[in-house]
């Protein structure tokens, strides 16, 4: 019998079970009750003892969907006993021409497509439950229909455009034709494998050089306002329903593109940055609407995308990522009834496309015949080329069937876009009745055979290969859609918004990023993903530390390089991981300068302590070859940024402590410094030429002076010289009177290190505390330096004073200079006074400048600051020297040194077991974080190195020590200097 004449009531035997007694009796009543009605149907839809109308009263038992059509729209049932396969065809052919009515309007054919729609899907349901179809014709007729309405719609918004001016069409009865509008039906739709309820998926690209644009520019404004009235022309709900949810994400990187782009900017993103996942979906990609000459055309390009000509080692790497990304198979989940996806879950539909993709991936470029749209087509081909053997294809053929049977079911239910069994057993005797199974014992035995087939034949595909889902579970980000597998992985991993960081991954798989923009970068990006993610999971506010990640990837101009370091070396990988999570500030350093990466490979870095000569050695190595000056202002630079984010990375992990990175961090400024000064001299002396005895020297003041300088600090410092004749001139082609040639040096050296360039800023450099501050000649004198100090100083500036180091410069100058330090600290002082000066500048501070929290470690009671002032009491009051003014003394040194003249053993002891604690804690935090520590908002991983770093079990106990520590000092502070006052300094 011929096939396209069959009528729903030619079923052999009993295709489907109606879904209860009573339902089938309702369902038979409301039959009746129809015909009685007088709409004209036939009048045996009211016997109840009619084969067809048993058959229809049974799926309307089991389908609400159906049930509701039927009473809402009588005259669907006129001519359910005539042949289906014409009525469908006439809908679709009537569909095609439903744009050329003079007068359409989108409002008119959108009634029109919804209720040929309703016809289509009522009609196809019941011969799909009657079984009078084979599968792959109910799936063809769907998606020539889905076809019709594009196409339809297309040559609509098309015509309307012309009518407008907008476009010149060169036929208004064919607007396709000839128009450069390429319209693909992707997926399913493309494949003719249309699901009952699917949305359909359409990319749609236009060629801006076509007949039909008058401008070029014009047209990419025009094209996506288009496509946007063509997606709420079939799936805005109205009234008559809806025609198809359309999904247009398949585009290129649909986050940042619209809706319809260039065929050429198409074909550029394919070339250069597109997905394994992207070659997958356009195998099945079809012409649908618009100009098909051109869609073919589009699609013969992009040939040597999708199938490569060559088998090789990298494209099969490069298939087995799209595996991975796609579905996670083996060791994830369980096969199951209740609640199974048929799609997506183990042994699903999915697996089999993908079986059959991947190979036709592998092989397509050298063997045409594999490059079939259709699941079932490409099996029959797979078998003939011998890749698979024949009871391969024929157990997947028929799983595929079967289960896209069950799908169909499941969405037709209540014309649900699901691919869900029912969890219950109330709901899954529907799904099996539908299906023709009595029981959901018989069903299941069914399902599940289907299903374990799959299983079975798809891990034969891979079953050499470690999988990267046995730990993880799902990791798909394809798509534009949130894989539910996928959240739930997120989520056990350690993630609290899974679907933001879903977004994100899927951001850097676009290769919206240059960093990902090569398939070779997003190739070993995947195969990274899983171990990046548990790592990332692992760390505490996990969220903070991937979004520092992506922030850090943003700013990288490659990839493929970090990907594979981080891939074959685990202990960088989690380094890195350590500075996203812990560390801010680290990781802005790296974003901003990805080169500084480089550095985290040494493999003593956690080893080697940065000492001088280290520092000296590297620094040597890194100028070599900079002749310009501005070009060795840069590496300074660059080499300052490296060293101390390197310092940063040893104090985060541990391998050094406070006091240590205080000292590496003053070392490395001192060795910048001296450079930079030996570059600002040469400077000079060709500009201006050199002054008659000239000697030049950086006296380093504050945390620089007592070798405690923290990331990101400031230095103080002051230029000191020296000449034959205070009054002489330079000897240069532009000369200059002494003062203003040192004055001048100094702004240069001042720029040298604090001019932002291309490579950022060295230091801030504060020269306040130079004689008379800011009110002083920049550059000093020894003379009046000596002078000034010995006369003129007040309490504080001797204080400061006591901090203070030669950095660089002439060596003659330098001792000198130590030799005045030594005699200024060494002059015999009123104790009392001294006490009574440095009391009351503590209360003034005190009281001008109070802590912001219990965290500011400088000015809460008994922090830094009254460390140091018991430091510097002890150091003036001695009235001895530092066994030499060159000798560079930390503020625990003197203590040590000083201390034991003036204070107990006990109060040392104190006072130096806060100040261990306060600089171990304020380094870390000022290397990991730019802003002040507080613990409610610190990273979490930061904050467990705090705790860690205090030996601590939390917050409040560490709180609570550091409130005894401080009590302690402060008592010190008493008992040593005293109470303060409103004193003179």
């Amino acid at each position: 019998m011929d096939r396209s004449q069959l009528r729903l009531g030619d079923f052999a035997g009993e295709p489907i079970f109606p879904m209860s007694e009573d339902g089938e009796a309702a369902a038979l009543s409301e039959l009746a009750a129809l015909v009685s009605t007088g709409d004209g149907l036939p009048s045996f839809l009211s016997d109840a003892e009619n084969r067809l109308t048993r058959f229809l009263a049974a799926a309307m038992s089991l389908s609400p969907f159906l049930s509701e059509n039927a009473r809402s729209h009588p005259p669907l049932l006129a001519a359910v006993d005539q042949p289906v396969v014409p009525q469908i065809e006439a809908e679709i052919e009537a569909t095609r021409a439903d744009w050329r009515t003079d007068g359409t309007t989108d409002a008119s054919l959108m009634v029109h497509l919804r209720r040929r729609k309703r016809r289509v899907a009522f009609l196809l349901a019941l011969a799909d439950l009657a079984g009078i179809l084979k599968p792959d014709e109910i799936t063809d007729l769907l998606s020539r229909f889905a076809s019709a309405a594009v196409a339809a719609t297309i040559d609509h918004l098309l015509k309307s455009a012309g009518d407008e001016g907008k476009l010149k069409l060169s036929d208004s009865d064919a607007p396709s034709r000839g128009s450069g509008v390429v319209v693909l039906g992707m997926g399913k739709l493309g494949a003719s494998e249309l699901n009952y309820s699917s949305d359909i998926d359409i990319v749609v690209f236009f060629d801006p050089d076509a007949a039909i644009i008058p401008d070029a520019w014009e047209a990419r404004e025009l094209f996506p306002r288009l496509m946007r009235r063509l997606v709420r022309i079939l799936q805005e709900r109205t009234g008559d329903g809806y025609v198809f949810r359309t999904d247009l994400r398949l585009r290129p990187d649909p986050g940042s593109t619209a809706l319809a782009i260039p065929v050429e900017a198409a074909l550029l993103y394919y070339e250069g940055r597109g997905q394994n996942w992207e070659r997958a979906a356009y195998i099945k990609a079809r012409p649908i609407a618009g100009d098909l000459a051109a869609g073919e055309a589009f699609l013969a390009e992009m040939t040597p995308f999708i199938f490569r000509k060559y088998l090789d080692y990298a494209a099969i790497a490069d298939i087995h990522s799209i595996k991975r990304q796609i579905h996670a198979h083996k060791g994830f989940g369980l096969i199951a009834v209740n609640g199974h996806n048929v799609k997506l879950g183990r042994g699903g539909i999915r697996e089999i496309e993908f079986f059959v993709q991947t190979q036709q991936l592998i092989a397509g470029g050298r063997m045409p015949q594999l490059r079939c749209r259709r699941t079932i087509d490409a099996l029959e081909a797979l078998c003939a080329a011998n890749w698979i053997d024949r009871a391969t294809a024929d157990e997947l053929t028929a799983s595929y069937w079967f289960l896209r049977n069950v799908e169909h079911r499941i969405q037709m239910v209540r014309d649900e876009q699901s691919h869900v069994l029912p969890e219950d057993d109330a709901e899954l005797i529907r799904i099996a009745r539908m299906c023709g199974f009595r029981s959901i014992a018989d069903f299941s035995k069914a399902l599940l055979n289907a299903l374990k087939t799959v299983e079975k034949r798809y891990a034969r595909l891979f079953e050499r290969e470690i999988t990267l889902s046995d730990e993880a579970g799902n990791l798909v980000f394809t798509g534009e859609d949130d894989d539910p597998g996928t959240l739930e992985t997120l989520r056990r991993l350690g993630f609290q918004r899974p679907e933001d960081i879903s977004r994100v991954i899927r951001a850097w798989h676009y290769g919206r990023y240059r960093a990902t923009q090569s398939a070779k970068a997003r190739q070993r990006l995947t195969e990274l993903m899983p171990a990046l993610l548990k790592a990332f999971g692992e760390s505490r506010r996990a969220d903070e530390a991937i979004l520092r990640f992506d922030r850090f990837l943003a700013g990288l101009p490659a990839g493929i390089q970090l990907f594979s370091l981080l891939q074959n070396n685990l202990n960088v990988m989690r380094l890195f991981v350590e500075i996203m999570s812990s560390a801010p500030r680290l990781a802005e350093i790296i974003a901003a300068r990805a080169h500084i990466v480089d550095g985290m490979l040494d493999p003593a870095l956690l080893t080697d302590i940065p000492t001088r000569s280290y520092l000296a050695d590297h620094l040597d190595a890194f100028m070599t070859g900079a002749e310009l000056y501005e070009e060795r202002l840069d590496r300074l630079r660059i080499f300052a940024a490296e060293q101390r984010f390197l310092i940063g990375i040893r104090l985060m992990t541990g391998a050094i402590s406070g006091f240590a990175a205080g000292r590496a961090l003053t070392t490395l400024a001192s060795l910048v410094i001296s450079e930079a000064l030996d570059g600002v001299l040469a400077e000079m002396e060709e500009a201006y030429g050199k002054v008659e005895g000239q000697r030049v020297a950086v006296l380093a003041m504050g945390k620089l002076g007592s070798a405690e300088l923290t990331a990101g600090s400031d230095v103080d410092v002051i230029v000191l010289y020296d000449c034959d004749d205070p009054l002489g001139m330079s000897s240069g082609p532009k000369q200059l009177d002494v003062p203003r040639y040192f004055a001048r040096l100094t702004q240069r050296l001042v720029a040298a290190l604090s001019a932002p360039t291309a490579e950022g800023v060295l230091y801030e450099v504060d020269m306040r505390l130079r004689p008379s501050g800011n009110a002083g000649p920049l550059a000093t004198r020894i003379a009046a330096f000596e002078k000034y100090q010995m006369n003129e100083a007040w309490t504080w500036e001797h204080m400061a004073l006591s901090r203070a180091h030669p950095l660089c410069g002439d060596a003659s100058l330098m001792r000198e200079t130590g030799a005045i330090i030594d005699a200024v600290l060494a002059k015999p002082r009123d104790r009392e006074k001294l006490a009574h000066d440095i009391a009351d500048m503590r209360a003034r501070i005190e009281r001008d400048k109070p802590p912001k929290s219990s965290w500011d470690l400088k000015l809460v009671p008994g922090g830094l600051i009254d460390i140091e002032f018991i430091a510097q009491y002890c150091h003036l009051a001695g009235g001895v020297t530092r066994c030499g003014g060159e000798e560079v003394l930390t503020t625990d040194d003197v203590l040590v040194r000083f201390g034991p003249a003036l204070m107990g053993e006990g109060d040392i002891e104190a006072c130096r077991k806060a100040l261990e604690l306060y600089t171990n804690i304020a380094q870390l935090t000022r290397a990991c974080i730019n802003d002040g520590f507080e613990p409610e908002n610190a990273p979490a991983g930061l904050l467990e190195r705090v705790l860690r770093l205090a030996d601590s079990p939390d917050v409040a106990t560490l709180e609570a020590l550091m409130a005894d520590l401080g009590a302690d000092v402060r008592a010190v502070f008493r008992r040593t200097v005293g109470e303060g006052g409103d004193g003179d300094m």
